[in-house]
């Protein structure tokens, strides 16, 4: 497959030498036609067929000809499916013309202090939109305002054929806000200042019309912060992504520049050019096409450790749908604390039009931890059971006693099928998230809302949760709202004082994609490449392995001190880990806001009632009571509130019924390994994947930099040897320009 790309015939220019400065009645002067221009191209295929072929190949010259024509030949490049045939080719290609006279990134070197540009006059021609826009932008530049396009015309063959060039400070701001009260900020007050430009009939554009005057005042010592002028100059772009792929924070990256151009008034960009060029370069930098990438990713992690699994889906013309994988650690990890796991596909829609998906718990810091992740084509039962059951086989078919995910029915069918013994429970946030879309026109919707809220957040008991329920349902008359209907009828799947009884880890559902975020937000975003995926992923991994490292250092070698002189409280301080013994503690402050009393006893089972000051809001407590039971032989205890099922930490009310029975020790039942700081696990010994991430110009360009930076010290020193080392640099500009294009020696083999 080839593409072949034309850029449409310009009318000849008229011979410079025909032209002349003249009166108005004669023919006006032609600036002199700027050399060709270059084209930049960048490529974006949505991902590349896995063959026994090399990479694709792009090469242009660097200067076209009067009708350039610019061929690719590479293999197929993916659309809306995974792989597709040469009958859907999808691809983004954006080519860019900037004209020597006004190279994007080189303005403020091109216009010095002392330069004189000529002032703007009715009758200057111009041989291209380009060449006008260039001058303009000069003189304004020099002026000290910005420019913006405003209106054009264009002609049926796509000519222009005029178009307006204005300060940017013209036109009326038109607010946006839905609180006019606080307007936003504007550049804008009307200003006249302007030219316009006709395609005349000699092919080239004439200004028709000028207005010098301004309605402000102009700094042309400022105009680098007109947004019109910031652009990340070329000679820093390559720092700002070497930065940027090792994790250099943003604002520190653009520090560096300041720092090395000397100084804010040396840089052509601020932080937020700073910020779009770097998500601009994670999106453009494919290197090896993304399914390559992955799978080769996979084939070298199972050569270096064969506990890493991974498994592929095609359909049935052999063309890649889905793809699951888990380190070993990760499958190790599963052994510790693969009792509940969250399942997510929110997170990330990658630029492939594919669903990420991820299998995550939590270790006994309360951090997350990844159990395997998946890109799947659709989100249909199908699909789901697929994943499901390769995780499970990945997991030594050994499902965890809970899972946590969205309010899907294409999930809650494939989990029915492969994960039945599985409690499942829906994600509270996402449904609570949605209230907006199902309520937000209703003329009673902030009443609504609040009813809602507290259904489900103030309801510490199922008859209570029904109550409230039916008294929504009757004030705001929604008993047909379907909506409300599939959610009442899904309730043991969402409602909290339905799903209590059931051990979560303490994993919340009132959070967007909490798991995810925990390890991804600062490495992966929506725009993320499949190579970038694999670039990153091992780094993520890492980072939660030190998170992991440094809390059971803070575990083992510092204290929290008690609060109380209870013997239990030590109890639990040298058993949990730093994380758990907090939570432990909380229940403990707890105490203050609680009053006891005792029911009775029925053989030899005591029946407490415990009076419990909860916070409901805000600034509102509401009494609540809990029933606590306790055995006194063997140590029994049980609380109404189910804390210690639900979280795996016994509760104030019990803790406090305990201390009031005179028993100041915990039973080791109660105090669960889970949480424990000092119990060997087995993933600890395996270690995480390995950066197998192909950056070696980066580090090339390091050793390179490195070398110079010596030698630019000691030739700084003299004026005699700082002349000579720049003459020698020039000489070695010309030997190694456009090696790129040529050098082969560094292309990679996706053969195997």
């Amino acid at each position: 497959f080839s593409l072949s790309l034309v850029p449409r015939a310009t009318p000849p220019l008229p011979s410079p030498s025909s032209l002349s400065l003249a009166p108005r009645e004669t023919p006006p002067p032609v600036r002199s036609p700027s050399p060709l221009p270059r084209v930049s191209i960048s490529i974006s295929p949505h991902l590349v067929r896995l063959r026994s072929s090399p990479l694709p190949c792009v090469s242009i010259s660097d200067r076209l000809p009067s009708a350039p024509l610019i061929q690719f030949d590479f293999f197929k490049v993916l659309g809306k499916g995974f792989f597709q045939d040469n009958s859907s080719i999808a691809m983004d290609v954006n080519i860019k013309y900037s004209d020597n006279a006004c190279d994007e990134l080189g303005i403020d070197k091109e216009i010095g202090g002392d330069e004189t540009i000529e002032e703007p006059t009715v009758g200057m021609q111009f041989s291209s939109v380009e060449e006008v826009h260039a001058y303009y932008m000069k003189y304004g530049k020099k002026k000290g305002f910005g420019v913006s396009k405003r209106n054009s015309r264009q002609n049926d063959d796509g000519t222009v054929r005029w178009f307006c060039l204005a300060c940017s400070r013209g036109g009326i701001s038109k607010s946006r806000t839905a609180n006019v009260m606080k307007p936003r900020q504007t550049v804008k007050m009307g200003c006249k200042a302007r030219i316009n430009a006709v395609f005349n009939d000699e092919g080239v554009y004439t200004i028709s019309k000028v207005i010098l005057d301004h309605t402000h005042a102009c700094s042309p010592g400022k105009t680098r912060h007109f947004r019109c002028f910031k652009k990340v100059d070329a000679r820093v772009a390559k720092r700002l992504e070497i930065n940027d792929e090792t994790k250099i924070g943003l604002s520190n990256n653009f520090k560096s520049v300041v720092v090395e151009a000397e100084g804010y008034d040396n840089v052509t960009f601020g932080e937020n050019e700073c910020r779009n060029y770097i998500d601009n370069a994670r999106r453009l930098r494919l290197g090896v096409g993304g399914g390559v990438a992955l799978c080769n990713y996979f084939e070298d992690m199972q050569k270096r450790n064969p506990e890493f699994y991974y498994k592929i889906d095609v359909d049935n013309e052999m063309r890649l749908k889905n793809m699951f994988w888990a380190d070993a650690r990760s499958r190790a990890m599963y052994e510790s604390f693969g009792d509940v796991i969250t399942f997510d596909t929110t997170y990330l829609t990658n630029a492939y039009k594919m669903s990420f998906a991820s299998f995550v718990g939590v270790n006994h810091h309360g951090q997350s931890i990844l159990f395997g992740c998946g890109l799947i084509s659709s989100e249909d039962a199908y699909t789901f059971e697929w994943l499901f059951e390769s995780w499970l086989q990945c997991m030594n078919n050994q499902p965890p006693n809970a899972i946590i995910t969205d309010q899907d029915n294409a999930m809650k069918i494939a989990i029915s099928r492969v994960l039945s013994i599985s409690r499942h429970r829906f994600c509270l946030w996402h449904i609570m998230k949605r209230l907006p879309e199902k309520f937000g026109s209703h003329c009673r919707y902030g009443e609504i809302k609040s009813a809602i809220h507290r259904c489900v957040y103030d309801s510490f008991s199922e008859h209570e949760f029904e109550e409230h329920w039916c008294h929504m349902l009757n004030t705001y008359d929604l008993h047909e709202n379907a909506w409300l209907v599939s959610l009442y009828s899904d309730r043991h799947f969402w409602v909290p004082t339905y799903v209590k009884n059931t051990f979560w880890a303490g994993m919340s559902t009132t959070q967007p994609s909490e798991g995810m975020n925990a390890f991804f937000g600062d490495y992966i975003h929506s725009r993320t490449t499949l190579n970038q995926f694999v670039d990153q992923y091992d780094s993520a991994l890492k980072r939660n392995v030190e998170n992991e490292t440094i809390a059971n250092f803070k575990s083992f070698n510092t204290n929290i001190p008690c609060i109380s002189r209870y013997p239990f409280e030590k109890q639990f301080q040298s058993a949990y880990t730093l994380a758990k013994f907090k939570e432990v503690q909380d229940e403990l402050r707890g105490f203050l806001y609680l009053t006891t009393k005792e029911m009775g006893c029925e053989s030899g089972r005591y029946t407490f009632v415990v009076v419990d000051e909860v916070q409901v809001g805000d600034d509102l407590l509401k009494r609540v009571t809990f029933i606590v039971k306790v055995d006194q032989d063997p140590l029994d205890v049980e609380c109404s509130c189910k804390l210690f099922e639900f979280r795996g930490i016994l509760c104030r009310h019990a803790l406090r019924i305990l201390t009031q029975m005179g028993q100041h020790t915990i039973p080791s039942k109660y105090i669960l390994d889970r949480w424990r700081k000092d119990v060997k696990r087995k993933y600890t010994f395996v270690k995480s994947s390995y950066d197998t991430s192909s950056i070696d110009d980066t580090r090339r360009y390091d050793r390179i930099q490195n070398c110079f930076y010596e030698l630019c010290f000691n030739a700084s020193k003299a004026e005699s040897s700082c002349l000579k080392l720049i003459s020698q640099i020039e000489q070695l500009k010309t030997q190694y320009h456009g090696i790129a294009d040529h050098d082969t020696s560094n292309t990679v083999d996706t053969t195997n």
